[in-house]
């Protein structure tokens, strides 16, 4: 082949190979793009679920927050009449000093309990597993069935604890009235919440402290610690990212209780259980404010922001 043959030759072959390598580099980027394809189909529907069912209703609460609307006539302007209102409502007021006072007896309650059965059935014992299951049964039982059977187990005139202490000898006159008595409704809730929920938070519990190294504990024993100073020094300081999670869940769970306030006491006797998740049905679906209803939720919401801002701060502080 002569030598103009073989320069001509290569330059074909250079120009062949030119819209190769072209054609490659579209062909990374079309897999690129089929990758990304993939990916956010996979993420669409969890996506347009939460947009349309979660996200577009708090947007729309927040709007309606300032808007007069009792979901039949058209929607008016409010400005701050919504909010003003809430200082004069003492209905509003009560329930958010029931909320707090809820919170702050049942999220270091729940958390006692939780933390002591946890540490209690990590031991070895006879019938572990099924006190586990026991344990945690509460927690995934219907609540409707639950709240009946509660209702009954402490009935004032005929149910089985109040019988119990009527044995131990509690003067028949002086029996806690329970959820029918207006000083001892707050307490049936509250022990209600405390029993249905520590079996969740129990298995939380379980998992750090199977997560604990077992030599923290061996030289603490070398070092004379009793079993309430390994408890204090090693297991209390090794579960410090378990409780923060814990507490947290914990209070965000009991400002938004809802549920066991209706299926117990219906926010009575009095307003002595109303608490701001039931005054925000009652405003929403009985009296058909749907403006203040969400007014109030603006504040349950900035009211739980705050809180859970704070225990992020002092954990981070820590």
């Amino acid at each position: 082949m002569s030598r103009s043959h073989a320069v001509a030759a290569a330059g074909d072959a250079s120009t062949a190979a030119a819209p190769r390598r072209r054609l490659k580099v579209l062909t990374r980027r079309q897999r690129k793009l089929r990758a990304s394809l993939v990916a956010y189909s996979f993420i669409a529907p969890n996506f347009i679920g939460f947009a349309v069912f979660t996200l577009g209703p708090v947007l729309f609460a927040f709007a309606l927050a300032f808007m007069h609307w009792d979901g039949s006539n058209s929607i008016t302007f409010a400005g701050l009449d919504n909010l003003r209102r809430l200082f004069e409502d003492k209905a509003f007021i009560t329930a958010f000093w029931n909320t707090i006072v809820y919170t702050a007896v049942s999220v270091p309650a729940t958390l006692g309990c939780a933390l002591g059965l946890a540490v209690l059935l990590n031991n070895k014992i006879a019938g572990r597993n099924f006190f586990r299951t026991a344990m945690f049964f509460p927690y995934v039982a219907s609540l409707v069935a639950v709240a009946v059977v509660w209702n009954m187990m402490f009935n004032p005139e005929m149910g089985p604890v109040n019988m119990l202490l009527y044995t131990l000898g509690l003067d028949p006159n002086n029996m806690p009235g329970w959820a029918a008595d207006r000083h001892w409704a707050m307490i049936t809730v509250i022990l209600f919440g405390v029993w249905k929920s520590m079996g969740y938070y129990m298995v939380i519990y379980l998992a750090g402290l199977q997560g604990i190294n077992s030599e923290l504990y061996e030289a603490a024993g070398l070092d004379g610690a009793n079993v309430w100073q390994k408890f204090i020094h090693v297991t209390v300081p090794q579960l410090a990212p378990t409780t923060f999670f814990v507490t947290v869940m914990l209070t965000i769970q009991s400002f938004k209780v809802f549920d066991q306030i209706y299926m117990i006491t219906q926010g009575g006797p009095g307003t002595s259980t109303l608490v701001l998740v039931y005054h925000i049905y009652n405003e929403a679906f009985i009296s058909w404010d749907l403006g203040y209803s969400s007014m109030i939720a603006l504040v349950l919401f900035f009211l739980v922001l705050i809180v859970t801002i704070v225990q992020f701060r002092r954990q981070r502080e820590a």
